[in-house]
């Protein structure tokens, strides 16, 4: 595995297992989803950390995902509040209007700043957690953490009765949130459309 925890998701071995959260591997359907709320998507910013381990490996699947879409990718990086903004003012001199955020501490911790940012340059985003819309972000689709909870749950129960961590497959999450703040989306002037809604597992008035 890239971070090395596991040996293989079947076979983790060592002495480490629990629940994978496959961030990266949701990409395509993130750019699917923000096209359906966009569809003169052409061109998307990927905003990223570049110490986050997973860089690499999240950047190469999104610039394929968008590749798939005849969408044109710019890859911006951040490490703190303050390349956050020198990142969004280089959204505006290079004309990108769309944007995507990998899943970061850094996100989570600077939520309010990026939320307010995109609010403030006008630029449709996709996150990939809830708690991003819930502060002002457009829109979110990732893992939906209370059911990964009762699977780590699960998997702790097992140990304690005895199991290896070594002998317990890595597993998958079961449910994904797609997440979208309507008001959000009426101040960035977009109609979403009504079949999108309805696809949401959490719209937000």
């Amino acid at each position: 595995m890239t971070t090395g925890f596991v040996a293989s998701l079947a076979r983790p071995g060592g002495n480490a297992t629990g629940v994978t959260l496959i961030t990266a591997t949701l990409e395509p359907k993130r750019m699917e989803f923000l096209r359906e709320a966009v569809p003169s998507l052409t061109t998307v910013a990927l905003l990223a950390n570049p110490d986050n381990p997973r860089f690499a490996d999240d950047i190469k699947t999104k610039q394929e995902a968008a590749q798939s879409m005849g969408v044109a990718v710019h890859v911006l990086t951040a490490r703190n509040g303050t390349e956050i903004d020198m990142a969004f003012a280089a959204l505006a001199q290079r004309r990108v209007d769309r944007l995507l955020v990998m899943s970061d501490p850094l996100v989570m911790s600077e939520r309010e700043r990026l939320t307010s940012l995109a609010a403030r340059h006008a630029i449709p985003a996709i996150y990939q957690n809830r708690e991003l819309p819930a502060v002002g972000g457009l829109m979110s689709y990732g893992t939906g953490f209370l059911g990964v909870y009762r699977q780590i749950d699960d998997i702790a129960g097992r140990i304690l009765k005895g199991a290896k961590p070594a002998d317990i497959p890595v597993e998958q999450p079961i449910k994904f949130e797609l997440v979208i703040n309507l008001k959000t989306a009426k101040a960035l002037g977009l109609d979403v459309p009504p079949t999108l809604l309805a696809r949401a597992d959490e719209v937000i008035e």
